[in-house]
């Protein structure tokens, strides 16, 4: 199993690999991609520009097609539409440096289109809002079925996702089908928290994924004593030491561990492994609210969860790719032995002979999301079938 390489560059492909898994239609990928190809081979930045003008191009041609849909009152296929429209403006916005001319504009319609589709289709999702010290900690709430009170799951971004793109995972859907409910959440320094209300990234995750967990206890359909905590690639280190140091999470999983993340910014300065997004030191610059390199190592510096993880006294699973690019597989052996304390620990490397090999799953997020799903099934006590 392997990434689908369609450009000259990883960071590229990742994008569209991202956005095929989250929904894309391959026709309209290729579509895209096509007028882009050769402005991809001169490097990660500098095609930019036309990557966000084939992108976002795209999502407004679906806007203006479920108009016409929602005209004639066929609004499931105006928000089928619209949900691809989002997630193309989403992407648009998501490769663009800081302050890249019409990147605010493009989020804000991605929003907008986003919540447009959720009216439209009836959606299984609600977006609320968690009071944190300072601002709010935006998210999106997907019940499971049926009455009574349920478990539920927090699911945090990585470095550079929002809520949607958690959302667009499946893992929710997976996860409801399975009588658990999701709360993917933009934590400070991602998604809204970061480009609406400037709040910058907390390493210490327990202080957000704690107020989180206040939300859920008063919501009625929420068994309290039955929540569990995940995150995808730099929610792979959040995850873990917020397990570690709120009481309250019964259970925890990480799709990609990332254990030492300031190490990992070591090896990017020495050009080891690759980035996630292209400008990667502006938008680490501009997610930790640091004015430059120096300031910005000297806020990652504790990001490293060594002596941190014989906190964690639920049940845990790692999962890592055996290929990610990004992040070194080795990390997930250092999380999975240091849980000496979890009375259920597991580790899981996905290999080509499954797939979800690449970065989180980027080549086929299918594997990790069904494993996390059962996971959690399993020990917070939903059904697995």
């Amino acid at each position: 199993m392997a990434l689908f390489e369609y450009f000259p560059n990883y960071i590229w492909n990742l994008s569209v690999a991202i956005a095929m898994e989250s929904g894309a239609q391959i026709g309209e990928v290729i579509d895209m991609c096509q007028p882009i190809k050769d402005a991809s081979a001169n490097g990660a930045e500098a095609g930019l520009p036309q990557f966000m003008k084939q992108w976002a191009g795209m999502g407004e041609k679906l806007i203006e097609l479920a108009a016409e849909d929602e005209a004639k009152g066929r609004n499931f296929s105006a928000s089928n539409k619209l949900e691809r429209a989002s997630l193309y403006l989403f992407t648009a916005e998501r490769m663009q440096g800081h302050g890249h001319p019409g990147r605010t504009e493009t989020f804000a319609k991605a929003r907008e289109t986003f919540d447009r589709s959720t009216t439209l289709g009836a959606l299984n999702r609600e977006r609320v809002e968690i009071a944190l010290g300072t601002g709010t900690m935006p998210a999106i709430w997907t019940k499971a079925p049926g009455a009574g009170r349920k478990p539920a799951e927090e699911v945090c971004n990585g470095l550079d996702s929002n809520k949607e793109l958690l959302y667009w995972t499946r893992l929710p859907e997976e996860l409801a089908r399975r009588g658990i409910s999701t709360l993917c959440v933009d934590q400070p320094g991602t998604g809204e928290a970061l480009r609406l209300q400037n709040l910058p990234v907390d390493p210490h995750s327990e202080s957000w994924a704690s107020k989180a967990v206040d939300w859920l206890e008063t919501q009625d359909n929420v068994d309290a004593s039955k929540i569990g905590m995940t995150g995808i690639s730099l929610g792979g280190h959040f995850a873990p030491r917020a397990v570690a140091y709120e009481p309250r999470f019964a259970s925890g999983a990480v799709w990609g561990a990332n254990h030492n993340w300031r190490e990992v910014q070591d090896q990017r300065m020495a050009r080891e492994g690759e980035n996630p997004v292209p400008h990667y030191w502006a938008h680490v610059h501009w997610a930790f609210g640091a004015k430059d390199q120096e300031d910005f190592l000297e806020k990652s510096a504790t990001m490293n969860l060594n002596g941190h993880m014989d906190g964690i006294k639920v049940p845990f699973l790692v999962t890592h790719g055996s290929n990610d690019r990004q992040i070194s597989v080795n990390y997930a052996h250092d999380l999975y032995d240091q849980l000496v304390n979890s009375p259920r620990r597991e580790k899981v490397i996905f290999t080509n002979r499954e797939g979800g090999v690449e970065h989180v799953g980027a080549d086929n997020m299918s594997y990790g999301r069904d494993l996390l799903s059962d996971w959690f099934s399993e020990t917070l006590g939903g059904q697995t079938g």
